[in-house]
């Protein structure tokens, strides 16, 4: 592989960026490309696939024949909120191969012993999104029901382009939650982005029920992404 594209691969990875390097098999020579770069044809769609899925192949374009090889960071679930359905789904992601973080500056709930062998943080997400900020391989899942606690991640989330924000409560408790989001600076078309009520509408009713259908939902948002021009950044 040539040294410059090495290079840049190493540093896009570094900062979980999603990129494709391309070679083509014919004279052998890379090139990277970043997720959003704009390529044309038959060779555009192959790569969009590419960083959809994350699957690497050769294809065939332009007469020539190219491989594709796609290096996508692993995506991981935030949960702002250490109750019982973050109880329920942090084991359940992380079979499904989302690593799982959970952000609860109540004490008494985020405790090791509710939460073993999860990365936990005791504290205010503002304090912790500080030093370990959102991106767009991140699903976040505010889940406390606390304005002070949920406000402040659910903002960040949609300034990141997380892939996936989703957020517990009633149609009447979101409607109070937009207006807070907005007068914050959240856009319009951002908080449109909020999966809320969360989940999957598959009549869950209990914690783990609940826990099923936003990893479903979480799942389905990974999968989906660049299908669905849901929510631009206004």
């Amino acid at each position: 592989m040539d040294p410059y594209v090495l290079k840049t691969l190493n540093e896009e990875r570094r900062a979980r960026r999603a990129v494709v390097v391309v070679t083509d098999l014919g004279d052998g020579r890379d090139r990277i490309v970043c997720e959003g770069d704009q390529v044309a044809g038959d060779l555009g769609a192959a790569i969009a696939n590419a960083f959809r899925t994350g699957n690497s192949r050769s294809v065939d374009a332009e007469g020539r024949t190219f491989f594709l090889n796609a290096h996508l960071p692993r995506p991981r679930l935030v949960l702002i909120g250490a109750v019982h359905i973050s109880q329920a789904l942090a084991p359940m992601a992380r079979i499904a191969g989302y690593p799982v973080e959970i952000i609860d500056p109540r004490t008494a709930f985020a405790t090791p012993e509710r939460f073993p062998d999860v990365a936990l943080h005791a504290e205010w997400p503002e304090d912790v999104l500080k030093h370990a900020p959102l991106d767009s391989y991140t699903a976040l899942a505010a889940v406390t029901h606390d304005p002070k606690i949920d406000d402040f991640a659910l903002k960040a989330a949609l300034d990141a382009r997380c892939f996936y924000v989703g957020a517990l409560g009633s149609r009447k408790t979101h409607a109070k939650r937009v207006e807070r989001l907005l007068a914050l600076g959240a856009g319009v078309n951002q908080v449109a982005r909020i999966h809320a009520p969360i989940g999957l509408d598959i009549g869950a009713a209990s914690p783990a029920e609940i826990a099923v259908a936003v990893l479903a939902q979480t799942i389905h948002a990974f999968r989906s992404r660049g299908l669905e021009e849901k929510g631009a950044v206004a």
